[in-house]
């Protein structure tokens, strides 16, 4: 997007990667939200940027966190999310909302016990390292680990390659709808892209389905979750750049 002209921030979320803050490798939809807009606060205060087109980028888990950030900061007038995850539907739902009542409690039992442990210590345990492989693992599964594992998308410093999360992460995770407000993004626009494949477009679809208008659902054929990380070829940099040029101006 900076190749295309535009005056463009990526960050990394706080207490992950390059961003500050302790215990390293936590996540929290209420920090995660507000970390966009941090983002929006510095862009804002560079003398060359225009505070009225400021535009919003989100991917995968933090797509949603995008959303549940523009609903509540106004000084955003565009958002598009790609091959987005609502990581609190997910986290406290499972996958197609399969998790019954009776898991959800004793998974939140098992993580008050976790709390204990924590407190007991003094500092958070962490869970096993992400995205390894022991075979038998659904596609998607795979794809994550072809791209956090490999080249094309590890880093020594990044979560999902080289490392895991504080155990009790999911907590806030389980108590905190993000998207509760999203019909409120509008009367700004939002696109949502997704993969065709991806075993997490219903995120989108749903999302969409409760989105006001102005709002667009673009389907990218024939592509995976992860083919919208990093996939020059795939990732639709022609409509990004049409969406914020037209709704930025």
């Amino acid at each position: 997007m900076a190749e295309r002209g535009f005056v463009t921030l990526a960050f990394d979320p706080s207490y992950t990667g390059e961003s500050g803050g302790e215990p390293r490798n936590l996540a929290s939809p209420e920090i995660n939200t507000e970390d966009f807009s941090a983002a929006v606060d510095h862009l804002g205060l560079l003398p060359f940027v225009d505070r009225g087109r400021i535009g919003v980028i989100g991917i995968c888990g933090w797509g949603g966190m995008a959303l549940s950030a523009v609903a509540v900061d106004k000084r955003v007038k565009a958002v598009a999310v790609s091959t987005m995850y609502d990581m609190t539907r997910v986290v406290s739902k499972g996958y197609n909302d399969s998790v019954t009542l009776e898991q959800r409690t004793q998974a939140l039992e098992q993580l008050g016990r976790q709390g204990w442990l924590d407190a007991e210590k003094g500092g958070p345990a962490y869970g096993p390292p992400m995205n390894e492989l022991k075979g038998g693992e659904a596609q998607f599964l795979v794809d994550y680990h072809d791209y956090y594992k490999a080249p094309r998308g590890f880093h020594p410093r990044a979560v999902n390659s080289n490392g895991s999360w504080t155990m009790t992460t999911p907590v806030s995770f389980m108590n905190l709808p993000i998207l509760n407000y999203i019909a409120e993004i509008s009367p700004r626009p939002v696109l949502f892209i997704h993969g065709e494949k991806a075993h997490s477009r219903y995120f989108s679809e749903t999302a969409y389905a409760a989105a006001a208008k102005p709002k667009e659902l673009m389907i990218i054929p024939g592509a995976s979750h992860t083919d919208l990380y990093d996939r020059l070829d795939v990732i639709p940099f022609d409509k990004l750049t049409a969406f914020f040029r037209a709704n930025l101006a």
